[in-house]
């Protein structure tokens, strides 16, 4: 179930689940004397929702959807929604409610430009009509419809539209393709579109299906430690699974990030295997150098995330993600699809695409899908991509490898263009050839990579200055700029990413809220937030704040920093053999609301034969759940995610994940396994 609210006059609650985020409690709001649990922190958002319509710009017809809420250490909370209008979706219509530490209303960020009020929800237009409209601009070779949809834009003047999903290849015939089409459900005129598939090269979505081949006997896989050589990273530790005599490039440490190759075709992707788990010679002579750089660099930003900003994994969820070398032919680009970050090998199949700060560009796509869902055209398509490009050059900062030290150059190391200069240049985008030093509106019809240059410029000014840095950084003001570095500069833009940012976020709109999460994590006018001002005045966005005139005020007061909603065992319990064996792997659940609806269940165990066991999940109440009863597994494993229906549940307390063997002759381990409330 997702949980709603129903405008119509006045506000209905519908108890739910939206995106792993409990339905609220009844009650009162929470106050300011303790961190409020996510029920609570819903409950005073709903409550802001319905006494605040005028600024969620509401209209009567609409309902909203809770999605992700950011509790803050201080008390202070953040809750996004989405909307629909008369049963319609609607685009743009996602919106954050901010609440104070005592529970009081502390603004909306809202994604849509006007309240909506349409005479009527009939289209003029058909979805046939809008299809072939939008089939007409398509660009490459179309393959098929996914979809067309009736909906309200708002991301402008709020008009009926149509939105179309059109699949296909790109016009150089690899690069995968997942349109999206608005079309004027009134005129049929195309509104907008843009890809789904982001590209780490300017000029895409269809998932190649990784496959691993099936090992010569089935054994249970164990976790290793391996090492490689990489074509741009040198001589690195990789972690893998180990399978019989022979090692799978996948990493039970990191939430099974997984590195396959797609073998120069573009039809299947199959996991990295090796004999002595030592892996690459450093050249491209030797297929699994690229692997080797691919999981070294995935691995590295799953650490900097989860080390600077306390989030496992892009998803927040504990689950990796695959990352996919030597696509295509030739192919001279990489992209993020929405499940995996896939690579070529560059000019000549010479050059791989996988590069450190490349890899953790293409990630970061993933990251901001994940907390902002920033749309890919206009200012928001700009600010998608340089949020890449600060997280990947970040990345790259963090893994402090001498093979290729940080700096703020994009790309320097794959050469793509075969004149020894990188894709961008964050401290004076300009430089190639395309991007922008400053920011003006309206834009040209440009692609995201060339509008991400004053957000590029901007993070480099605030980090490192117009001369502190290694590059000088000209302004496009003539101003000088003090950088305040650059975790304190990462730390504010996730901040803002994380509990601001939304779907249709604008340059100004970056301004401000990149304000809000300098003053929540450094204070009201201190050097960070008036650092911040400065750094955007000089890339020539605006804003209305005021200038900061008298003394600084300290951060919000901290209080002990709210659960988390995700716990997981990853210690490694051995399964005795059959027909008797049993083994029991606990988590102990704290801080929780009574009465969630949904729990994800992911389990991860390896076994020789699946179907010889029984799995259970085990409630604090003793309620047995059973998620696996001797069906086969995926060759060796049991990789699942599984949705449970615990609303009758009280969530605290220990819970139990347990195996039975049911047969004889084949042993196993629980590797590991999660609860996600």
């Amino acid at each position: 179930m997702r949980r709603t609210l129903a405008s119509t006059g006045t506000i209905a609650v519908v108890l739910g689940l939206a995106a792993g985020v409990p339905a609220a409690a009844q009650g009162a709001p929470s106050g300011g004397d303790r961190v409020p649990d996510r029920a609570a922190a819903l409950a005073r958002a709903d409550q802001a929702v319905s006494t605040h319509r005028a600024a969620i710009k509401g209209a009567d017809g609409e309902k909203y959807i809770a999605g992700r809420t950011v509790i803050d250490a201080s008390g202070a909370s953040h809750a996004r929604y989405s909307r629909t209008y008369r049963g319609l979706p609607v685009r743009g219509g996602d919106f954050v409610v901010h609440s104070d530490a005592a529970g009081r209303f502390a603004g909306a960020d809202v994604a849509q430009s006007s309240t909506i009020s349409l005479p009527s929800t009939t289209p003029e237009k058909t979805a046939e009509q809008a299809v072939d409209a939008a089939e007409r601009g398509f660009a490459g070779t179309l393959t098929g419809v996914l979809g067309s949809t009736l909906i309200v834009d708002a991301v402008r003047t709020p008009r009926l539209a149509w939105r179309v999903r059109l699949s296909g290849t790109r016009t150089d015939g690899q690069t995968p393709s997942k349109e999206n089409v608005i079309v004027d459900a009134s005129t049929g005129a195309v509104l907008q579109r843009w890809d789904d598939v982001r590209v780490s090269v300017p000029d895409e979505q269809l998932e190649a299906a990784a496959t691993a081949p099936a090992p010569a006997a089935r054994v249970a896989r164990t976790p290793a430690k391996g090492t490689g050589l990489g074509i741009y990273n040198g001589a690195v530790p990789l972690d893998t699974q180990q399978d019989g005599n022979s090692y799978a490039l996948q990493d039970p440490t990191r939430g099974n990030n997984a590195t396959c190759t797609f073998g120069n075709n573009t039809s299947s992707c199959s996991i990295l295997w090796d004999s002595d788990n030592a892996w690459g010679n450093g050249t491209q002579a030797d297929r699994t150098s690229a692997g080797v750089d691919a999981h070294y660099a995935a691995a590295q930003t799953w650490d900097y995330f989860t080390k600077v900003h306390q989030r496992t994994g892009i998803r927040g969820d504990g689950n990796g993600v695959r990352a996919q070398v030597h696509y295509g032919w030739n192919y001279t680009n990489a992209y993020w699809d929405g499940q995996s970050a896939t690579f070529g090998d560059g000019r000549d199949n010479a050059n791989p695409l996988v590069a450190l700060d490349v890899v953790a560009h293409e990630l970061s796509h993933g990251l901001t899908d994940s907390l902002a869902g920033l749309e890919y055209n206009d200012d928001a398509g700009g600010l998608n991509e340089s949020t890449s490009d600060i997280f990947g050059s970040m990345v790259e900062f963090a893994a402090n490898n001498p093979n290729d030290p940080g700096d703020y150059d994009i790309g320097e190391e794959i050469n793509l263009y075969g004149n020894g200069k990188p894709l961008r240049f964050m401290y004076q985008p300009s430089l190639d050839g395309r991007s922008f030093d400053c920011y003006q509106f309206p834009w040209p019809d440009y692609d995201p990579h060339y509008t991400s240059g004053p957000g590029n410029h901007f993070f480099y000014l605030l980090a490192e200055g117009t001369s502190g840095g290694v590059q000088p950084s000209p302004t496009c003001n003539g101003s000088t700029v003090t950088g305040i570095g650059r975790e304190r500069a990462a730390k504010i833009w996730f901040r803002a990413l994380d509990a601001y940012f939304t779907s249709t976020e604008s340059y100004r709109g970056a301004r401000r809220d990149t304000l809000k999460a300098a003053a929540d994590l450094y204070g009201m006018c201190g050097a960070e937030y008036q650092a911040v001002q400065t750094a955007w005045s000089a890339v020539n966005v605006s804003g209305s704040d005021a200038v900061c005139t008298g003394p600084a005020s300290p951060p919000p007061a901290t209080l002990p920093p709210v659960e988390s909603n995700y716990f997981s065992n990853t210690t490694r319990f051995s399964i005795p053999d059959g027909p008797i064996g049993e083994v029991v792997s606990p988590i102990t659940v704290a801080h929780q609301p009574t009465s969630p609806h949904d729990l994800k269940v992911k389990v991860l165990i390896y076994h020789g034969e699946p179907r010889d066991l029984v799995v259970d999940v085990i409630a604090p109440d003793g309620t047995v759940y059973n998620v696996h009863n001797r069906e086969y597994g995926y060759y060796d494993s049991i990789d699942k995610t599984y949705v449970l229906d615990v609303s009758s549940k009280q969530p605290n307390g220990v819970w139990n994940l347990r195996v039975r063997d049911k047969s004889s002759r084949d042993t196993g381990t629980i590797d590991s396994w999660s609860l996600q409330f």
